[in-house]
């Protein structure tokens, strides 16, 4: 990674809204040696940013690893016309309830700002 691209980065994460909500959470022991591992090779981030990275990293993964199950609608055409059905698995059950939290946490942060 060059110097511009970790800047990008840095930057990229210290901009993204963060939650009043602080998750407390116990480690296996092993999980915590292998954090304690990549706390000492990048020194420039903290534990903090290394486990918010690697979970935003996670979640990420769980919602691509979900299985599409074909549904009855079709929702639209590929280039060579044929049809391309809903998913009818758990992505679009997630994506709705990330919504509906999203939009929950985000109204909570504005009612916060508006009380400052």
């Amino acid at each position: 990674m060059k110097l511009r691209d970790l800047l990008e980065s840095w930057e990229e994460s210290a901009s993204e809204p963060r939650t009043r909500n602080a998750y407390c959470v116990r480690l296996p022991v092993h999980d915590a040696a292998k954090l304690a591992a990549l706390e000492e090779m990048y020194p420039g981030r903290s534990q903090e940013q290394i486990i918010t990275d690697l979970l935003s990293t996670a979640l990420d993964e769980i919602e691509a690893a979900f299985p599409y199950v074909q549904g009855g609608r079709v929702v639209a055409e590929d280039e060579q016309g044929d049809p391309i059905y809903e998913d009818a698995g758990l992505t679009p059950r997630f994506q709705t309830l990330a919504r509906k939290h999203l939009e929950r946490l985000e109204a909570a942060a504005d009612g916060e700002q508006g009380q400052s």
